[in-house]
This record gives C-alpha cells, structure tokens and sequence, in this order.
C-alpha cells in the first residue's frame, strides 16, 4: 500500500484551513495568522526577525515565541543602536536571564550583529539594513507551494541574502537560517495554497 501523501493546508479547531505546523497550539496559530509571511519593514524590526531565528537554530519555534517578550525586554526591544553600545557585562546579564535561550555564542553573536548593523546604518543611513535585506526578495513569481515538502529549507536569495551578510560581519546567519527570515519577514511567502490567510491577505 502507498504512503497517504503529505496534507496540504488542513482545517483547524476553528474550522479555518492553515498550513500544518500552524495547528497545534494558539501560539503558532495567532503567529500564523497576523505574521508569518506578511512584509516586515524597519531596521529594528528586521534584526529581531533575524536574531530570533538565530536563537531558534537547533530548537522549537514554539521555545522562541513562548519568549518573544522576554527576548524584547532583555534586548531593549532589538533597538540596533542601544545594543550596539551594550557594555562588556551585559553578556553576563544576558546569560543570567532565564527568561531567554541561553547560548553564550548566540547572545555573542546577537551583540556582534548589531554592531556590525550599526555601522552599516552610520555608513548608508536609516532604513539601510532594510533596504539591504529585501534585495534579496525573489525578482521572479513562485508557484505556490501545495503541500510542506513543497516548501524550500533554503534558496538562492537567502544564500546570497547569508553571504552578503557574513561578508558585512554578521554570524548565525546560515542560508537556511536566512530562509526562515525570510519567511518570518514576509521576504518570501509560503503559505500553502488553500491557507486561509491567502484569502484575507
């Protein structure tokens, strides 16, 4: 007997059709349905899209959302310039918060990153980090995906988007990272055909 194939966009307890993984709590529901693939613009908004997503590397996005908030409190509400400036104990505060993952080597790299975002905005002024990442927004329409396998883990814009990146002095910014980023920012849409949030958008 063949393997069922993998569902498309399935109905939920409330009987609207979402993507799969959007289901099983209404964290990744409320997520879904207001964020997820919708264009996110600013700076700021931008690195805590990206810095979120490194934080994720190796875990649940359920973990990160379910600390969105607590993340925000203790990153100044990702405001690029303020951690820039962070003084050397902060690294200590930081990993003395339960409320965040953590990981020395991604609070590191989270101070890092915004110093290098930094520079880049001192050099080329606001909305620069912006301007930069949605370059790499596809110049070309995308069938639709029907199912999850259908959905890429990384493309050539977001290896590109993670080169440029690495060149600039970022780090945790893998091309499959950067895909994740990409679609939390709307960069990318990858709502499944049938998703209702297509309907509404």
């Amino acid at each position: 007997m063949s393997a069922e194939p993998e569902p498309g966009a399935t109905v939920g307890p409330d009987g609207l059709r979402r993507c799969p993984w959007a289901g099983s709590t209404p964290e990744y529901r409320a997520y879904h349905d207001t964020e997820w693939g919708r264009p996110v613009h600013g700076d700021s908004a931008i690195f805590e899209r990206i810095t979120l997503e490194a934080f994720q590397s190796g875990l649940s996005w359920l973990t990160i959302l379910r600390k969105r908030e607590n993340f925000r409190a203790a990153f100044d509400r990702f405001d690029i310039e303020i951690i820039a400036t962070y003084p050397d104990t902060a690294r200590e505060r930081l990993l003395a918060d339960s409320g965040i993952v953590r990981n020395r080597a991604k609070i590191e790299a989270t101070l890092a990153n915004a110093r290098a975002v930094a520079r880049l905005l001192e050099a080329e002024g606001p909305g620069a980090f912006d301007r930069l990442v949605w370059s790499f927004a596809p110049q070309t329409s995308r069938v639709r995906p029907l199912r999850l396998a259908d959905v890429p883990a990384m493309s050539p814009e977001s290896r590109a988007m993670a080169r440029e990146l690495k060149r600039r002095g970022l780090s945790f910014v893998g091309p499959t990272t950067m895909y994740a980023a990409m679609q939390a920012m709307g960069v990318v849409d990858d709502h499944l055909a049938g998703c209702h949030v297509l309907a509404g958008s």
